[in-house]
């Protein structure tokens, strides 16, 4: 071998180890895990929470334990293009987009929805007060009921007093996750010591109202207009 052809061959040696060093530099402190990838490639893809079923020692029911008996199927409804109404007997009307309602203080409790059916879930909700939404709009005196309209064109109505002394949600969340489609969102009344037809979901206004005798989908065929537990459902 000719001193030339050592010396290219040194060089090439040199450039090689040169190059496994600074892959090796590159990758220092990039361990992967089980999967291959870098722990600190990137930020972790947030995954759909779960749903909590116990709550302060109290058992609860799933999302999945209620049957689907609306009048026109789930309704899926644009959180980007909705707004919550609340109109009628106010003196200033409202309409707030789903980030706007929920800016304003939000409750919890755990609540039974028992149904005419037969069937019962116990749920730990979370939304704003409809008291809230009526002070905010400024329900005047001779109001007596709030109409609640939804968007498959369902509508049930309850008394302001029974709103207000009762704290009854306008709910967002069930088992601390976000109402899916199927179980009203964005928002669905919380009708504590009510039949479930009172619980209506996919709420889109709020009508206050001095028309204590309004009927909404179900009362019109038949059905308690009070709704009351302990009571008949049918008239």
């Amino acid at each position: 071998m000719t001193s030339l052809q050592s010396a290219l061959r040194a060089l090439r040696l040199v450039v090689e180890c040169a190059f496994v060093a600074a892959v090796l530099l590159a990758c220092s402190g990039c361990s992967t895990g089980s999967g291959g990838a870098p722990r600190d490639a990137a930020t972790p893809t947030p995954l759909a929470p779960s749903e909590v079923r116990e709550y302060r020692g109290a058992k609860l029911s799933s999302v999945d334990d209620f049957r689907e008996n609306s009048i026109k199927g789930p309704q899926y409804v644009d959180e980007a293009s909705y707004r919550l109404a609340v109109t009628g007997l106010v003196t200033t009307p409202l309409e707030l987009t789903y980030a706007q309602v929920l800016k304003r203080q939000t409750y919890d409790k755990v609540v039974r929805l028992n149904c005419v059916e037969g069937w019962s879930v116990d749920i730990w909700w979370e939304g704003v007060l409809v008291s809230d939404l009526l002070d905010a709009a400024g329900a005047q005196p001779d109001a007596k009921v709030v109409i609640f309209r939804a968007a498959d064109g369902y509508s049930s109505s309850l008394p302001i007093s029974y709103l207000r002394e009762n704290d009854i949600l306008l709910a967002a969340k069930m088992n601390g996750v976000k109402l899916p489609p199927e179980r009203g969102f964005p928002f669905q009344l919380v009708a504590e010591d009510k039949w479930g037809y009172k619980w209506v979901k996919w709420i889109e206004q709020l009508e206050v109202s001095s028309d204590a005798s309004y009927r909404g989908y179900w009362e019109q065929r038949g059905y308690s207009n009070d709704g009351s537990l302990g009571k008949s459902f049918g008239e």
